[in-house]
């Protein structure tokens, strides 16, 4: 059977978790906590958060860790792997966003989206704000409690997952890391099957290496490199802004050794129609849609349009909201076409 099918138990766990298991405090004195899962060779790191404006990521890991901390240790999970698992990196932005959601949420509202969240700038951002032994500090308190729990594990990981969303799109996108493109063929496979039965278009684009995004096939693409992202904001001139990238998590974790495999998904909280065009970079359609969601928020904040007109305008222009579950599906499935792929 394959892994994916545990997906529905997987669901139907809670995300309330015991108190307990803390690694370390986030910035603002929030316990951070870690999960060390299983007695497998094979060691396996899943985080997310790192947005704090991006809930699915967080939600699903929450109810991974209650499943499998109530699975038998001759489970396959359990045997094979070894999970190390930080549902939720970055506590502080984790309670200033529950203004707009709840975990309890099936899917999200676009109005309270628009007026409540809040994502951190670089500078702040604990995606690029690793650090790697000798050559790069990290960012925030939050990275170095990840960095130092990773450590615990004294040996190298064979698979990383951070767990990303993004505000809108007209359909998921998932990122692989480069040095395993040639063999990550049966990964794109499956997850490309999974995203069509759950009846939604790949996501797809060319950014022509800008920040080390390099289009491999439709819907999916190289990981964002911290080294690219320095290049880019240095070409614009913006030295400051440059300074303000670390190394990721992916780059960060593959510095401990080995040859670990690092994957990040891109769920859309909403999605927009899908149209006919050729992939070029910028987009003038990706920058359309960009343009009329500043608009509904604008609007919101001047109070010139209500929640409800703002969401019933949105479903008019065939806008809706990504569920959750569908979400977290393909969330796992790229975790599991990731396990696959180790053997």
């Amino acid at each position: 059977m394959s892994f994916y099918n545990y997906i529905h138990d997987i669901l139907e766990s809670s995300f309330d978790l015991e108190e307990g298991n803390k690694i370390g405090e986030s910035i603002g004195g929030r316990d951070i906590s870690g999960y060390r899962i299983g007695h497998g060779p094979k060691k396996i790191s899943l985080i997310a958060g790192n947005h704090a404006d991006e809930p699915v990521g967080p939600l699903l890991l929450k109810k991974l860790v209650s499943y499998l901390r109530k699975i038998e240790e001759s489970h396959p999970l359990l045997k094979r792997y070894t999970w190390y698992i930080v549902p939720h990196t970055n506590p502080d932005g984790e309670q200033h966003n529950k203004k707009w959601y709840s975990y309890r949420d099936t899917k999200t509202d676009l109005a309270k989206y628009l007026t409540h969240v809040q994502r951190e700038l670089p500078g702040e951002d604990i995606e690029f704000g690793f650090p790697i032994d000798g050559s790069i500090e990290s960012l925030r308190p939050e990275n170095t409690v990840v960095y130092d729990f990773w450590k615990t594990a004294n040996s190298s990981f064979d698979l990383h997952g951070s767990l990303h969303g993004m505000r809108a799109t007209y359909g998921p996108w998932f990122l692989i890391d480069k040095n395993w493109i040639d063999r990550t063929l049966h990964l794109r496979e499956k997850c490309t099957l999974q995203t069509q039965k759950l009846g939604y278009h790949l996501y797809d684009l060319d950014r022509n290496g800008e920040k080390g995004f390099k289009r491999i096939a439709e819907g999916f693409c190289t990981r964002p490199d911290s080294q690219e992202m320095r290049k880019h904001f240095r070409q614009l001139g913006d030295i400051n802004t440059a300074k303000q990238f670390h190394a990721s998590s992916m780059e960060s974790i593959r510095s401990l050794g080995g040859d670990c495999l690092t994957l990040v998904t891109e769920m859309p909280l909403f999605i927009f129609p899908k149209e006919a065009r050729k992939l070029s970079w910028p987009d003038p359609y990706l920058q359309k849609w960009s343009e009329q969601f500043a608009q509904w928020k604008l609007k919101l904040s001047l109070q010139q349009i209500t929640a409800e007109e703002c969401n019933q305008e949105a479903i008019e222009m065939g806008v809706i909201s990504m569920p959750w579950r569908d979400q977290m599906c393909l969330q796992w499935q790229l975790i599991v076409a990731g396990l696959e792929s180790l053997c």
